[in-house]
């Protein structure tokens, strides 16, 4: 027979796990400022029936989650401070282009986010828009196209593919953008000159993965980081407390990462709380490799 458990009862227990993973979630927490490369993604979550964001941290060998109130740059500046000197992978959300502007931060916007974005140029009824947008769309597929093939080519060679699919992508985006303005002296084919507009303020980043190595084109990393996370917010209907938003942190950022790592979540949680009861230092997320 499966013994009963209060709800109280398991309420202490989790607080009791979620303590003993502080340690290990806050070296990760301060560890974040210092990459090279940090995709990063959020969803919502609720409250006491209040909006608050997700937001995962990616980096090379661990997760990071953390539940804000907020789903603007305060965040990326808490986490990751105004001297973050890496490169940060991300949508076109405005959060992260505020947070680019603010503190010059190199940037790799998603392309997979950009090609719905010109594909929505596709589903237009004027002529022009479309067509433009068919011509952007062909040239960003070609770009996959040089990527898909990497491994047939000699590294100068698909450098050299690589630049010259960037600059056939930017002429398609810059030239010939359909306009007509109206008797009121306001633009028709807004569509097609906000794509353009996009490509003259932030093209560039776009195409930071051209040169930044371990940086992809798109922020699959981060959202298949986020995606269970979605799962696990249907079936607890969100958090109700300060302490149960840092339990869900805390447990969050263990799993994801154990599972990058290819490691035991289970292990490490019963190691940690085997420390914590025994006023030991915590076991460490951070991956070594020996």
């Amino acid at each position: 027979m499966v013994p009963k458990m209060s709800r109280g009862y398991l309420r202490k227990v989790i607080e009791k796990v979620s303590l003993s993973l502080e340690a290990p979630y806050n070296e990760l927490l301060d560890r974040l400022p210092l990459e090279t490369i940090v995709n990063v993604d959020e969803t919502g979550h609720k409250e006491n029936g209040d909006k608050f964001w997700t937001w995962v941290f990616r980096a090379e060998l661990y997760v990071l989650f953390k539940i804000d109130k907020s789903r603007g740059s305060k965040v990326l500046i808490d986490v990751l401070g105004k001297e973050f000197n890496g490169v940060l992978g991300c949508d076109y959300f405005s959060a992260y282009r505020k947070y680019m502007k603010d503190f010059s931060v190199s940037i790799q916007f998603c392309i997979a986010h950009l090609i719905r974005d010109i594909r929505f140029l596709t589903t237009l009824t004027d002529p022009e828009t479309k067509a433009y947008g068919q011509k952007l769309l062909s040239e960003v597929k070609n770009m996959f196209k040089v990527i898909h093939d990497r491994d047939s080519m000699p590294p100068r060679t698909f450098m050299t593919a690589l630049e010259n699919a960037k600059q056939k992508i930017t002429k398609a985006a810059l030239n010939d953008v359909p306009s007509r303005m109206n008797k009121k002296g306001k633009e028709e084919k807004r569509e097609a000159q906000n794509m353009a507009n996009r490509f003259r303020r932030h093209g560039k980043a776009y195409f930071e993965f051209i040169t930044t190595p371990g940086i992809g084109p798109t922020n699959n990393v981060a959202e298949q980081a986020i995606r269970f996370v979605v799962i696990d917010r249907h079936v607890t209907q969100g958090t109700r407390s300060v302490k149960g938003r840092q339990s869900n942190e805390r447990l969050w950022t263990v799993i994801a990462t154990c599972s990058l790592q290819g490691r035991s979540a289970f292990n490490f949680i019963l190691e940690s709380v085997k420390a914590y009861f025994h006023d030991q230092p915590a076991p460490s997320l951070l991956f070594d490799s020996s």
